[in-house]
């Protein structure tokens, strides 16, 4: 079954166009879903220019989640002082420690890592 069909092009650029349009769609759907599912999260634009602004991460995601570096050290089961050294780029940590402090974060150790 080899038929051809032809159409003008303009047709064509119509019929892409709106493809395109369905795919956006679609994609904004499952990206509605995933929000309403708890499986994505909406991060206010103001923790985003901190992170795009070369901040350290830990500390964005911590005063994200409203934690102080005491209360994230006790949730991950860390040493205080860890946090610190890591938020002020003394040490890079483990990534035993960064997978505990990204799980108590409710984060990806990738959202965590240099």
């Amino acid at each position: 079954m080899n038929e051809m069909v032809t159409i003008p092009r303009e047709e064509y650029d119509r019929l892409q166009a709106a493809a395109e349009d369905l795919a956006d769609l679609q994609s904004f759907d499952r990206a509605k879903a995933a929000l309403a599912a708890g499986e994505e999260e909406l991060v206010p634009a103001e923790f985003v220019n901190r992170l795009l602004n070369g901040e350290n991460a830990l500390r964005v995601y911590r005063d994200l989640r409203g934690l102080t570096q005491a209360a994230l050290a006790a949730k991950a089961g860390v040493n205080r002082v860890t946090v610190t050294e890591i938020e002020t780029g003394r040490k890079q940590g483990s990534v035993t420690t960064l997978r505990a402090l990204a799980n108590a974060l409710d984060v990806a150790l990738d959202d965590l890592a240099e």
